[in-house]
């Protein structure tokens, strides 16, 4: 993915320029790749922006259930004091209620005003009991419905943490991943300055950009101005740097010819800086290929032409530092593009 983000959009010119050099059945197979570069590259984008926004989401619904599971528990408690509280109440009402009865027993026999008071106490006695009875059916129904709420709350929260997790993990995946190939193109930054140390400060740096190691080669380096035929110190830059692409095949290689903004001048069927910035770029894919075990599926060759400048200026050192050829070197990005598509 990460191979399509920033160019891929300048790609399109040059590839614009390949249609004169190669056939349209290719040209259109680079365009579609292109296209499909690019959407892998939204795709990844919104789905990372996506898994932030759902993890955010989660962890405020969270909190949110967690508050109410909290509530729920204090009212549940609550309740439960109520609850025990006229429990024990019934038990003395039952207790007062079994004295009376053996007080009418032992007064049956007294006076009828005596008999109809103790009648009287009995039957309040009887209707308070009742009305405890009652309420202490409701409150056990309440508190019934309560629990079953509490369990539905539970089992919601429970079900969002695990989906939480299981987020969580993926995107731990992701960075990981992600830090992996990091590290895999610092090493290959080194290994790439390694092999091209005699040729450092002399017309080659090497650089990381972007999660791309860019090895920039100027004009001076590689060809007379105007030709795109390479030198032959160029030439052995080149050749030390295959083994190093030859030990690393996941990684994508890009040779981008640039130019200055002068208009192009010279011969040999060459129209403008477009076919002269193509020309230099596929003159270094060939020598990339020839006789190496470089696999050509890796390889791209695109022209620049003056179009993306190191410096704007118009003096005759802005314009040499804009005359160059870049080996653009991207790690392949399919781990990361199946983790998101298995979402």
């Amino acid at each position: 993915m990460k191979q399509c983000s920033k160019y891929s959009k300048a790609l399109i010119l040059g590839l614009a320029i390949l249609a004169a050099c190669v056939p349209a059945k290719e040209f259109q197979a680079l365009q579609d790749k292109n296209a499909k570069c690019e959407e892998e590259r939204e795709k990844l984008s919104v789905e990372n922006e996506a898994l932030s926004t759902k993890n955010a989401e989660l962890d405020s619904k969270t909190r949110i259930l967690k508050a109410k599971v909290d509530a729920l528990t204090s009212d549940s408690i609550s309740r439960a004091v109520t609850f025990n509280r006229i429990t024990e109440e019934l038990a003395s009402l039952k207790e007062r209620y079994a004295e009376l009865q053996n007080l009418q027993d032992g007064v049956i026999s007294g006076s009828k005003d005596e008999t109809k008071k103790l009648l009287r106490q009995i039957q309040k006695t009887q209707e308070e009991l009742q009305e405890k009875e009652d309420a202490l059916k409701e409150l056990e129904r309440k508190l019934y419905q309560r629990k079953l709420g509490l369990d539905k709350v539970q089992a919601n929260l429970d079900s969002m943490k695990r989906e939480l997790d299981a987020r969580n993990a993926r995107l731990v995946e992701l960075e990981r991943m992600l830090n992996a190939k990091d590290s895999v193109m610092r090493a290959l930054r080194k290994k790439v300055a390694d092999a091209l140390f005699g040729f450092e400060g002399k017309g080659l740096t090497v650089s990381i950009q972007n999660g791309k190691v860019y090895v920039s080669l100027e004009e001076k380096l590689m060809f007379k101005s105007g030709s795109y035929e390479i030198d032959s110190k160029g030439a052995a830059a080149i050749k030390q740097l295959i083994p190093v692409l030859e030990q690393n095949p996941d990684i994508n290689i890009m040779v981008e010819g640039h130019t200055d903004d002068v208009p192009y001048r010279g011969t040999g069927g060459l129209h403008d800086n477009w076919d002269l910035s193509v020309k230099r770029a596929t003159t270094i894919v060939r020598l990339l290929l020839s006789g190496s075990r470089i696999d050509p599926v890796r390889v791209t060759a695109a022209g620049r032409s003056q179009y993306l400048p190191i410096d704007r200026a118009k003096t005759p050192e802005a314009r040499q530092k804009n005359r160059r050829t870049e080996i653009i070197l991207t790690p392949k990005m399919d781990e990361i593009l199946q983790l998101l598509e298995s979402n």
